[in-house]
């Protein structure tokens, strides 16, 4: 030992980069880094397979043998994730423990939650996060990498302003496509890049972009100056008799002033007397008070049962509310909403009854309202039915699970309330939207716009982003959607193009048995008329014709011959139509059937939809695979 020692030392001595050598092959392993590595791949899912890929150390020498990783130094400097399918959110701390990071690059995957805090990483130069479904805040300390040269942020869902940065070594800067909003920091490292690093944002403003911020109001004018006047001598106040106001208790009023009349001594007994005047007044009008607030009690309870009992009251419009709606004494009752986000407005069950209510929608699971609080605050409202048989337990569990689930292309679910005779789920309402079976069937013929090619295709590829997000956040569920059909795909009109969100998803698990699921866009797949169990393929299989309905224009549920209505699925008419691999005109929707240079696009979907639609679910392709094959039809072409 002490002889090893002493040819340390020696060498160090002699020889001092051998000793650094030899110091770093003892050190070869860096712990916290690989810890920092395996948390990632423990906390996120992937298509790349880290568990298998991921093993050993990270780093021998200058190479790895991990998936994605680069090491200089025994040092890992890399981590290259890029469309490997990553979902999840980042574990905490990721990665500040890679100390010698020089690259980060998760880009076009399905990473959510916060950006990943770098504080510290002094070498970071690259930084690649676009095109995942990031939300919050650009991180302020992202203007302290001394050494950043590209920041990457394109196509999430980031809000907020962005910070100051003014590296002098930031060469390339992308936040376009995102929910930014204010004015774009007027240094000059911002302001040299051009306005497409900033586009698609509604909120932001000034240069480079065309838009102009608003300017601030203008201060308000200054108060007139007031001329005084010369000072007048004083002159001898009368003060008014007091006994008759004065409670017989207090001490007479000579005694609180001066026996040598002044100028100042007047003034002093003029304000004490005004004070005692005042005290008394306060003290007559003390039961007036009390008797006022009782009224105000009153008045507000009664008009609260009053709001209960009538029929045009918001939701109780369309059915009586339970006789044990509001008895406290009922174990199973939600006492309050529950709310997913705290920057939603907080309201309760009575500003619900009283809002204004509107009907949007009637289906088998429910009845959907759009409530307008007195707030102002508009949301969506679904009241299930034929769910009484469901603990409160189980309904929160799931409700609990759906509300933490955030997609562009799912609506967001704000809240629930749960009782044994009522169950609500209430949702953002989204302004300015129709459903995809509105506008692909209402009103064809003159005055009716057509959707084009592009639009659908825009819609198809939305759709499968959010179906394959749920499929993500939901693997436990059998069928994560059970739903998926159009009308229960929202379109919001913005500008001239549509975004698609789809909703009614996730309530399979809250209906009592299989039976009861024939309510549902599953009913239609061939493995629930043969009483098998539904999985996850069964969402596939709505896909397929979901897309068949697009491409062809019918409805999917009412397959028309001529005249007459047959009862063969939209599937198989497709397939009938289809001989020798000889792909017909007629079964495309006559609104995009003359867009002749798109022709070879539409049919590669049908044959995907075919797929997806098959009548074995084990032939069916994954959500995955055919987020994939769409993207990959939409570049080719």
């Amino acid at each position: 030992m002490n002889l090893a020692l002493n040819v340390f030392v020696i060498l160090f001595i002699a020889f001092p980069s051998a000793a650094l050598a030899a110091s770093i092959v003892i050190n070869e392993q860096y712990p916290s880094e690989r810890d920092a590595l395996l948390q990632l791949r423990d906390s996120l899912n992937s298509s790349a397979n880290l568990h298998m890929n991921w093993t050993g150390p990270p780093c021998t020498n200058n190479q790895s043998r991990w998936y994605g990783i680069d090491c200089w130094n025994w040092h890992v400097v890399e981590v290259v994730l890029d469309e490997i399918q990553l979902t999840g959110s980042l574990p905490p701390g990721f990665p500040q423990n890679i100390t010698f990071l020089v690259k980060l690059s998760l880009r076009k995957n399905f990473l959510f939650g916060s950006l990943p805090n770098l504080t510290n990483l002094q070498y970071l130069d690259y930084v690649f996060l676009s095109e995942n479904y990031f939300t919050g805040e650009i991180p302020s300390d992202y203007t302290q990498l001394s050494k950043l040269t590209t920041l990457e942020l394109q196509q999430n869902q980031l809000s907020g302003e962005i910070p100051p940065f003014d590296q002098q070594t930031l060469i390339s800067f992308d936040v376009s496509s995102n929910h930014l909003q204010g004015q774009i920091p007027q240094t000059n490292i911002l302001q040299g890049f051009s306005e497409r690093s900033y586009q698609r944002n509604p909120g932001l403003c000034g240069s480079p972009l065309k838009n102009q911020c608003p300017s601030p109001p203008p201060p308000p004018p200054p108060p007139p100056l007031t001329v005084l006047s010369p000072p007048q001598p004083p002159t001898p106040m009368v003060l008014p008799p007091t006994p008759s106001i004065l409670p017989p208790t207090l001490p007479p009023l000579p005694s609180l002033v001066s026996p040598i009349p002044s100028p100042q001594n007047k003034k002093r007994r003029s304000l004490r007397t005004w004070g005692l005047a005042l005290i008394a007044a306060s003290a007559g009008l003390v039961p007036f008070s009390l008797i006022f607030i009782l009224l105000c009690y009153y008045k507000r309870v009664h008009r609260e049962k009053a709001a209960e009992g009538q029929s045009s009251a918001g939701l109780a419009a369309e059915k009586k509310m339970s006789p044990s709606w509001g008895t406290t004494q009922d174990p199973e009752r939600t006492v309050k909403l529950e709310f997913f986000e705290n920057n939603i407005p907080v309201f309760d069950m009575d500003d619900l009854l009283r809002a204004s209510a509107e009907i949007l929608g009637k289906g088998k699971l429910g009845i959907t309202y759009q409530a307008s609080l007195e707030s102002g605050l508009v949301v969506a409202v679904k009241r299930l039915k034929n769910t009484n048989g469901l603990s409160k337990n189980e309904f929160s569990q799931q409700m609990q699970l759906l509300g933490k689930i955030r997609h562009d292309n799912l609506a967001r679910i704000i809240s629930f309330y749960h009782h044994r005779e009522e169950k609500l789920v209430i949702y953002e309402f989204v302004a300015n939207s129709s459903n995809l079976f509105q506008l692909l069937h209402n009103k064809r013929g003159v005055g009716k716009v057509p959707l084009n090619w592009t639009t659908r295709l825009s819609i198809i590829k939305d759709v499968a982003k959010g179906l394959h997000f749920l499929h993500q956040c939901l693997p436990s569920d059998n069928v994560p959607h059970a739903n998926l059909k159009s009308s229960n795909v929202l379109m919001q009109l913005n500008g001239q193009s549509y975004h698609s969100k789809l909703t009614d998803f996730g309530y399979f698990p809250l209906l009592p048995s299989q039976k009861s699921s024939g309510k549902l866009a599953i009913a239609r797949t061939p493995e629930f008329h043969q009483g098998r169990k539904l999985t996850h393929k069964a969402d596939v299989y709505c896909f397929g014709i979901l897309v068949l309905e697009i491409i062809t224009g019918k409805i999917a549920s009412e397959m028309t011959s001529g005249a007459e209505v047959s009862k063969e699925d939209l599937s198989e008419w497709v397939r009938m139509k289809v001989v020798n691999d000889s792909w017909p005109a007629e079964i495309l929707d006559e609104e995009i059937v003359c867009a002749r240079e798109w022709h070879d696009e539409m049919l590669k979907l049908t044959e995907l939809a075919l797929e997806c639609a098959d009548s074995v679910p084990e032939k069916r392709p994954k959500m995955s695979e055919v987020l994939t094959r769409i993207q990959e039809i939409e570049q080719t072409n």
